[in-house]
């Protein structure tokens, strides 16, 4: 398959402006393609990865992808997708922002190669400097109003309101695009299917300013989960790209966890496997569900990428201890990462009765209760069962001297942090 076909496979393409003309593009040179990121947090999430693998897999191609921060943009805010108006963050927390997510764009293009060198690139560098009556005159009076109203990311905020400054959003964007195409002949644009305005604005305007203009603009599909939740969120909110919000053991867990009737369409979009493995891990979760050969194949393949090769190691080491019971075996920083989220008690001293401790980080209800809950064999300490009431806990029972994790049952656990 060329790189089309594939994309068109894997349920890549929502919209093309002129899918032929891209076509014989494609197959006539190397071009040059952009994807932007505005930082509205101080890392990307779940969401971003799309566009940014769709950005390797036009490399991998032999194309040449430039990752644009919305260091401008960002100060603005996108109505596209939005109920209501952004609030607007601080110059100084967006240039923060937009760097962690140059750093973390890095991680997935290749920057090295001599032959198509992935680039990042900022608007701020060309919005900053723009002085208002250049932006109206020079860019502003190639928009008629009628035009912009028309827009979705318009339409569907006329209603309940929006603000001059994100009804320009698409004008900046469009901007992007066009000085993008005269400093690097881009000429292809690709986003999220709310982002087709946006992207249809910047070929108007690049269409209006250069000759002979031949500019293309493409949009991946929304992302959703069969079971009509929404994509990349959990309870504890956002899955994020960044390990220190979303430890590799959490981002892991997500994945494995995907619904059978998602696990193909995730290998299609989020990974590089090829066809006949996808088609073979298809065959698997048909004869096999209960294997999970698609979903452990579908964390695997996104948390190397995204984590890399030693996380997911660690990742599936504390999902193995976990579903063993051997949690002697993990660190302190996989306890850290595998116990993020489960009931926590600190206590400060050298030893301690398992029985009080027990009932002061409130695991059991009352000391006799704590008694009848080890006579029972109900205890695990680091995954070992303690059935002697007078057990006393010390430091040998303390991993790395941070933690000791109690489990009470087969799946509730606690874990007991040392000051």
């Amino acid at each position: 398959m060329d790189l089309l076909q594939d994309l068109q496979w894997r349920g890549l393409i929502n919209q093309v402006t002129d899918e032929e003309g891209l076509q014989k593009l494609l197959t006539e040179e190397k071009i040059t393609l952009y994807s932007g990121f505005d930082p509205t947090a101080d890392s990307l999430h779940i969401g971003h990865l799309l566009p940014i693998l769709t950005l390797r897999r036009f490399q991998l191609a032999g194309h040449r992808p430039i990752a644009l921060v919305g260091g401008a943009t960002g100060l603005i805010g996108d109505p596209s997708g939005k109920k209501s108006e952004r609030s607007l963050n601080e110059k100084e927390v967006v240039q923060q922002w937009s760097e962690k997510i140059r750093v973390q764009l890095s991680r997935f293009l290749d920057f090295e190669t001599t032959e198509n060198p992935a680039k990042i690139a900022n608007n701020y560098d060309w919005i900053g400097s723009l002085d208002v009556i250049s932006f109206l005159r020079d860019v502003g009076k190639n928009f008629g109003i009628n035009y912009m109203l028309a827009k979705e990311s318009v339409q569907s905020r006329i209603e309940t309101g929006i603000s001059f400054t994100e009804f320009s959003y698409m004008i900046l964007q469009a901007l992007d695009f066009l000085k993008l195409y005269q400093n690097e002949n881009c000429k292809l644009q690709i986003g999220g299917s709310d982002q087709w305005g946006n992207i249809t604005a910047g070929l108007e305007l690049i269409r209006k300013t250069e000759e002979e203009a031949k500019a293309f603009g493409l949009t991946i599909p929304l992302v959703t989960k069969a079971d009509g939740t929404k994509f990349g969120k959990t309870e504890g909110g956002a899955v994020w790209l960044d390990k220190e919000k979303t430890s590799p053991y959490e981002f892991y867990q997500f994945w494995i966890n995907t619904d059978d009737r998602d696990v193909i369409k995730y290998l299609k979009y989020f990974t590089f496997l090829s066809k006949e493995e996808i088609e073979q891990l298809e065959k698997q979760l048909h004869e096999a569900p209960e294997k999970r050969a698609a979903q452990k194949a579908l964390a695997e393949e996104v948390t190397k990428l995204v984590h890399g090769e030693e996380a997911l190691r660690q990742a599936i080491k504390i999902s193995e201890a976990l579903f063993s019971g051997s949690i002697a075996d993990l660190t302190a920083d996989e306890i850290k990462q595998g116990f993020k989220d489960v009931p926590s008690f600190e206590y400060e001293g050298e030893e301690v009765a398992l029985v009080e401790l027990l009932v002061m980080s409130k695991i059991s209800p009352s000391k006799r209760q704590a008694r009848e809950d080890i006579t029972n064999g109900a205890i695990y300490v680091n995954g070992e069962r303690i059935q002697d009431v007078n057990k006393v806990l010390t430091k040998e029972d303390r991993i790395e001297g941070q933690f000791t994790v109690i489990r009470r049952g087969k799946k509730k656990y606690y874990l007991i942090k040392y000051k």
